[in-house]
């Protein structure tokens, strides 16, 4: 079969013909579309444990089962990854899709759809009105954790990242107001469109915009962290954290459980046309320059098209 493969650490992954995957029947798909994500050069890279080489990147995709149903499906047993015709699933984290959802957003809404639903729905609690603010709110699971954050009843949402275009995008899927980060003082502007402070703040970059956002948390705030784009430590002063809850969030850590009921609140609204997100398709010949585009830092969902 054809797929993507990572030959060693930190290579672009090449096409090839690749063994078919082992296991039951009932556990491998016919792949119609992949996902990438940060995490999937971060696992070819070497930076989180040595990766298994040669191995089919790629750590989500579409599939159809061998009865004939559309499936999603998260962390495939190693060596077999979704940037393949044909790929080994682990039922545990094979979902369900609605049929009113199309391939692509319901890729989208995986991996980087639950890393922005699951820490407003079980670390957090927006739905009284709240005050959040999305760190990295122009990366795929910032827009959707703007859109998230309104649905499920946040009064005020503000959107902070560095690319002004990208904000104006922000604002338009529903943000109450957008920083941009990166200018003179970015803790003072986080605290003048924060009102009385942040209740909630979901991170997707750390760093020191995770230590301007703590500045302009109120007392009682949670702060989650999702991704670490703007750096791997924050030096946050004891004294400041006082009053406040932060977590660390990963997906899988959550639960298979938890990750499908996720999964499915998060794909009924999306059928219901209450979120949307902007993908762009790459066909499998043209796996490194999806790589590529992945490493860019895009604004829109990376897709393989398989099938």
């Amino acid at each position: 079969m054809r797929a993507a493969v990572l030959e060693a650490p930190g290579k672009t992954p090449t096409v090839r013909e690749f063994d078919e995957p082992d296991g039951p029947e009932t556990e491998v798909v016919d792949v119609r579309l992949a996902g990438c994500n940060p995490v999937d050069l971060a696992l070819a890279s070497g930076a989180m444990g040595e990766p298994v080489t040669p191995s089919v990147v790629g750590k989500e995709g579409i599939g159809t089962t061998t009865d004939g149903h559309r499936v999603y499906f998260d962390s495939p047993p190693e060596p077999f990854g979704s940037w393949a015709q044909r790929c080994r699933v682990d039922p545990a984290l094979t979902f369900p899709i609605p049929d009113a959802l199309d391939d692509d957003l319901a890729v989208a809404l995986g991996i980087a759809g639950l890393a922005a639903w699951l820490p407003l729905t079980r670390h957090a609690d927006v739905s009284d009105g709240k005050s959040v603010l999305v760190l990295g709110a122009t990366g795929v699971v910032g827009r959707i954790a703007v859109q998230a954050a309104k649905l499920l009843g946040a009064k005020h949402v503000v959107g902070a990242g560095r690319n002004p275009d990208a904000l104006e995008e922000v604002r338009e899927l529903g943000a109450d107001a957008v920083v941009r980060l990166g200018q003179d003082d970015d803790p003072e502007a986080l605290m003048n469109e924060s009102g009385d402070g942040y209740d909630v703040v979901i991170d997707m970059v750390y760093g020191d915009p995770f230590l301007a956002a703590l500045d302009a948390s109120t007392v009682g705030a949670t702060l989650i962290t999702v991704g670490q784009g703007a750096g791997a430590t924050a030096a946050a002063p004891f004294a400041k954290l006082m009053g406040r809850t932060h977590i660390g969030h990963n997906n899988n850590l959550m639960g298979a459980d938890v990750m499908r009921a996720g999964y499915d609140e998060l794909t009924g609204h999306a059928a219901a046309g209450r979120i949307r997100v902007d993908t762009e398709r790459y066909p499998l010949d043209e796996a490194p320059r999806a790589w590529q585009a992945q490493a860019d830092s895009p604004h829109t969902k990376i897709a393989i098209q398989i099938s």
